[in-house]
């Protein structure tokens, strides 16, 4: 077939499915919607400003517990908390989304993020620990609503290009979650200007952050691109039809009907359950070694500072290498990648267990590599749920796959501070290692569906539909 004016040649599919090559798990390229840029760029610029408030408890929120609490034991609990308030976020983000579009859902969790913050902030100036307890549970929503964006930026994104929308949204994350706990010494200074405690002082800047994202949010995510996307569905296949006639539709269009159909089709459940393990593994590992890190370095003499500056690395890790993750995720395979997140994970976890306590590039080392794992898996995982979803229960899905991360988040957290008070910080990373490695034998036994050919037709998220269908008249909601 020859290519419309202005357009490339369509690659010819071979009959027995796609090329055993790099690409073998990549849908076909297909050109992206005008909308998606501004999408991107208003994602970019909120996820930006969240990260410095997400970083304030990943900080300090040990120490904090640590100090209030006078238990080690019990420093894992913040995380628990706040990775436990993600999992109800997600359930209400969730079904905000799904009703009303991403604007309402995602600026209402930030703006939820931030009473949290200044709760916490309160409950360090009084000494009530009780307050301090709701006000992380209220603060977890944060931590929701800036892994749930990464929807976001895949809602009107062509399947091949999935895994890099994706990404970019995670990417924009590194400057303020880098910036944030490098800030630990300033904003303390303020905290104690203000007569709060120090370790109070991430949470002021994170009440100051999760307000501007909201504000962001609401005032610029114009059109929303779960609703443009559903629209531009609807309108591909009342026009297209789901089956159309061969001799009356060339190729393109007869794709963009099968897209809108997959708009209301069945999901894929061995997707959904193989992109959720993936995601709720990595998550269980770095957040279990994560948090009990800067607790490890302060009891053998580090300043906070410096645990700061580790967090700050391991941050960086989680979001900076989001480009090329994305790239690898659309060019070799989600399943691949997500394998890769396994092995990286169980380096990380066995460098944590092994490095001198007193060795804080070793102890960086460690932190990075737990970063880039979960950075892999987070990637390919969302392209792997989002992939087998239906784009007319994308947004309720994705909502309670994030409840299970969130709930396995809350479950390392929890149980960090217990593994290290009666085995020490180095049975915590052996451990978190052996369970990440636990990703490699899963995903051969079932992660038979693909993040390309195979789940396009369940992909319903009217990619194709969306690129060759008109603007929608009057969506601005």
């Amino acid at each position: 077939m020859s290519a419309r004016p202005g357009e490339p040649a369509p690659h010819a599919t071979p009959p027995h499915g796609p090329h055993p090559a790099s690409h073998e798990n990549a849908p076909p390229e297909a050109p992206e919607p005008p909308e998606q840029r501004r999408v991107l760029t208003v994602l970019a610029l909120s996820q930006t400003l969240s990260g410095a408030g997400l970083a304030a408890g990943i900080t300090v929120g040990a120490l904090l517990a640590e100090e209030m609490l006078g238990s080690t034991g019990l420093a894992g609990l913040p995380a628990a908390l706040f990775t436990g308030g993600a999992a109800l976020g997600a359930v209400g983000i969730g079904r905000v989304c799904q009703r009303w579009g991403r604007r309402p859902g995602l600026t209402l969790g930030y703006a939820t993020a931030g009473l949290g913050s200044l709760g916490v902030v309160i409950a360090a100036a009084v000494g009530s620990v009780w307050l301090l307890f709701l006000s992380l549970l209220v603060y977890g929503a944060g931590t929701a609503t800036t892994l749930m964006a990464r929807y976001a930026g895949a809602d009107l994104a062509s399947p091949a290009r999935r895994g890099r929308a994706v990404s970019l949204v995670l990417f924009a994350t590194t400057l303020g979650a880098v910036v944030g706990p490098n800030l630990v010494g300033v904003t303390g200074d303020v905290a104690h200007g203000l007569g709060v405690p120090r370790l109070a002082g991430p949470f002021l800047l994170a009440v100051v952050a999760y307000a501007a994202a909201a504000v962001v949010l609401g005032v610029f995510l114009r059109p929303d691109p779960l609703r443009l996307a559903r629209v531009r569905a609807a309108e591909t296949e009342s026009r297209g039809g789901l089956e159309g006639e061969a001799e009356g539709r060339s190729k393109d269009e007869a794709a963009a009907g099968s897209e809108a159909a997959g708009a209301a089709g069945p999901a894929n459940l061995r997707g959904i359950v193989s992109g959720a393990a993936v995601m709720t593994l990595t998550q269980l590992v770095m957040i279990a070694i994560m948090t009990m890190t800067p607790v490890h370095m302060r009891a053998h003499g580090h300043a906070t500072e410096t645990a700061g500056l580790v967090i700050a690395l391991h941050v960086a890790a989680m979001y900076l290498p989001s480009p090329l993750t994305g790239l690898l995720v659309d060019r070799i395979g989600r399943q691949r990648v997500a394998a890769a997140s396994g092995i990286v994970l169980l380096a990380a976890g066995l460098l944590a267990a092994l490095a001198p306590a007193h060795s804080v590039p070793a102890l960086a080392t460690a932190l990075v590599l737990l970063g880039v794992g979960w950075n892999f898996g987070l990637v390919s995982g969302t392209a792997i749920v989002t992939d087998a979803v239906p784009l007319a229960t994308r947004a309720s899905t994705q909502g309670l796959v994030d409840v299970g991360i969130a709930i396995a988040g809350a479950t390392g957290g929890m149980a960090s501070g217990l593994v290290v008070a009666s085995g020490g910080y180095s049975a915590l990373g052996l451990g978190g290692g052996v369970v990440a490695l636990g990703l490699v034998p899963l995903l051969a036994l079932g992660g038979r569906s693909r993040g390309g050919a195979r789940t396009t037709a369940a992909d319903g998220s009217g990619s194709a539909a969306v690129s060759v269908a008109p603007a929608a008249s009057g969506e601005r909601t």
